[in-house]
């Protein structure tokens, strides 16, 4: 079976562009109205922030109901904003701040700011695994994994926190870097290793903690005749690919369109409040394929377990995958525990764990918070489709940072819009505000954020009149 990861086909077909031009830049802008949230992510790979201002460069950016006075000075900007960016998401998959965290002084007083943020997404497998459950890297056939770095414990509240005490989620400065990852992983095609204190000790007692690796599959070298194949860099595979013809380029475009990027499996062992985490590295949303409460082997799970809770491996809970389905279907990163799919005990006294295997197929995923601007692009030639947009709140974590408890508690309250499609589709580009002014209020008093799916496209062939 393929799993189309970073090094692969997919980065063949898909960022051939990156070998004649500079990686793509992400642009966020929020306007600084207090607590609001700006959220960095990358699809695939992870944060390099570029540039940073804090302040004000032109009379349009953030202007709705501002008096002309508060945008006359479009020469403001704080210096070291860049810094304190890069200091906090330069290497996470995900970041969130807001002006607070930046705003040291203010460099226009009376002006009215903003926070515009440029990042590149750099190519890396990101993966991250909730205590307790096994993290599983994979590459394609033919190709080894080569681990970047990995660390264990917890640098952040919201990372594996579903459902955890809060004084198990406070301790953020407690994640160490760990070589036991590439000790165990390097030079094999695929390598499982759990999350666990067992493994790589207890950097911080007291704190529920998870695994963060990011790493790369490559070529193997092998003879070829009397000289050596020299092992296949990314670049390599890129510039390779850019001689393919248009035709081709067709093809793998509608190839990627309806194939899986991978297929990931997770296990969580069904200890109270473990949280199992499903998530889309490389780009793409979530679709479960598979998923058993119970147990099927003696072996999974077994550790420090007595052997009459091992016995029955024919036990299965009816329903478990149409549970998470719902829950996690679309989405690119999903976390729950046991206790959300737990409706029956399928074996009592057996020890039972959560196996779970999904697929992630190919997408653009933007979610900006409430007051950002989200920023749709594509290729020069390709023009936006938007698959889905949703506006308002589904979980308690994301665009979370210092907003009010009160405030992200209702987690039933997105719906879904046919806006930003009608704002963006057949674009090169495009920008929608996350408002309750364009998209109307879901829920009066909870913070809210524009959640989008969306593919680049080349438009239809129009042969000349």
């Amino acid at each position: 079976m393929l799993h189309f990861r970073l090094s692969s086909t997919l980065l063949l077909a898909v960022t051939c562009s990156l070998v004649t031009a500079d990686v793509s830049t992400e642009t966020v802008i929020t306007c600084d109205n207090g607590n609001d949230v700006q959220r960095l992510s990358c699809d695939t790979g992870v944060i390099r922030v570029t540039a940073a201002l804090y302040g004000r460069a032109d009379r349009e950016t953030c202007s709705e109901g501002k008096p002309p006075q508060q945008l006359s000075n479009t020469k403001c900007s704080q210096h070291g904003t860049v810094d304190v960016l890069r200091k906090r998401c330069d290497g996470k998959k995900v970041c969130e701040l807001n002006t607070n965290v930046i705003r040291t002084t203010d460099p226009c007083y009376g002006i009215f700011k903003y926070l515009e943020t440029n990042y590149t997404c750099f190519p890396a497998n990101h993966l991250v695994t909730c205590e307790h459950s096994s993290a599983h890297l994979h590459c394609d056939e033919g190709q080894v994994i080569f681990v970047y770095g990995a660390d264990y414990g917890r640098r952040d509240r919201t990372t594996c926190s579903y459902q955890r005490p809060t004084s198990q989620i406070q301790k953020v400065l407690c994640s160490n870097p760990t070589s036991k990852v590439a000790e165990i992983c390097n030079g094999k095609n695929s390598c499982t290793i759990r999350a666990s204190n067992s493994v790589f000790g207890d950097p911080c007692y007291g704190t529920y903690k998870y695994l963060e690796v990011a790493y790369v599959c490559q070529f193997v070298t092998k003879p070829c005749g009397t000289m050596l194949c020299s092992r296949l860099s990314a670049s390599l595979l890129l510039a390779a690919t850019c001689l393919l013809t248009a035709s081709g380029f067709s093809s793998a475009q509608n190839y990627f369109t309806s194939t899986a990027l991978s297929k990931e499996r997770v296990i969580t062992c069904d200890v109270p409040y473990n949280v199992q985490r499903l998530s889309c590295a490389d780009g793409g949303v979530i679709t479960v394929e598979t998923a058993l409460y119970g147990r099927a082997d003696r072996e999974t799970c077994s550790e420090g377990r007595p052997a009459n809770q091992l016995t029955d491996t024919q036990c299965s809970q009816l329903g478990t995958v149409d549970v998470l389905k719902k829950r996690c279907d679309g989405k690119r990163v999903c976390e729950f525990n046991a206790n959300v799919v737990r409706t029956s005990d399928p074996c009592f006294g057996i020890y039972k764990y959560l196996d779970t295997t999904y697929s992630c197929f190919p997408a653009i995923h933007t979610v900006v918070c409430e007051s950002s601007l989200a920023i749709l692009q594509c290729d020069e030639g390709q023009v936006i489709f938007v698959y889905s947009a949703d506006y308002g709140r589904r979980d308690r974590t994301t665009c979370s940072y210092q907003r009010p408890a009160p405030q992200v508690q209702n987690v039933l309250c997105s719906s879904p819009t046919n806006k930003v499609a009608e704002s963006c589709n057949g674009k090169s580009s495009c920008s929608v505000k996350a408002s309750n002014s364009v998209f109307g209020d879901p829920c009066v008093g909870t913070y809210k954020y524009l959640e989008v799916a969306y593919r680049c496209q080349y438009p239809p062939f129009q042969p000349d009149q």
